[in-house]
């Protein structure tokens, strides 16, 4: 049983291995290809227009392409936040409509105690107010 658990490990990561190998070959070819695209580039625009314009040309196509992925970096990075935001808020809610725990916290007043527990759950109130007041802070760029 543990021989076979063993095999399937050893073949999944020959296959990883393979992949990534293949990836990275691949990489490599589109990076060796796209030198050449760009100094063919470089070499007609210098041709045409001279070495000036032919750097200008150079410098602007890889600023477009610097800011296409700068773009798309901070948009995909607002979707991750927004989706972790989404979770965080989804588990919370499903925390406070479940059943088991409102009958637990239930079960847990009737042993305490209101007059005990007050409190403790004013002290957790607090708490909690003077941690979201300090993650909201945070959020926010400083005034100057």
């Amino acid at each position: 049983m543990f021989q076979r658990m063993i095999d399937d490990i050893k073949a999944s990561a020959g296959n990883a291995m393979r992949q990534t190998s293949l990836a990275a070959i691949a990489a490599l070819g589109l990076f060796i290809t796209t030198g050449f695209l760009c100094a063919a580039g470089f070499v007609v625009v210098l041709d045409r227009y001279g070495l000036v314009w032919a750097c200008l040309a150079g410098a602007g196509l890889f600023f477009v392409v610097a800011l296409i992925a700068a773009i798309s970096y901070m948009i995909g990075k607002r979707q991750i936040e927004a989706r972790a935001a989404e979770r965080t808020k989804s588990a919370a809610h499903s925390l406070l409509t479940d059943p088991a725990l409102v009958a637990t916290s239930l079960q847990i007043v009737r042993i305490v105690g209101v007059k005990r527990l007050l409190p403790i759950l004013a002290v957790g109130g607090l708490a909690l107010g003077l941690l979201a007041s300090r993650s909201n802070a945070g959020d926010q760029a400083p005034a100057e």
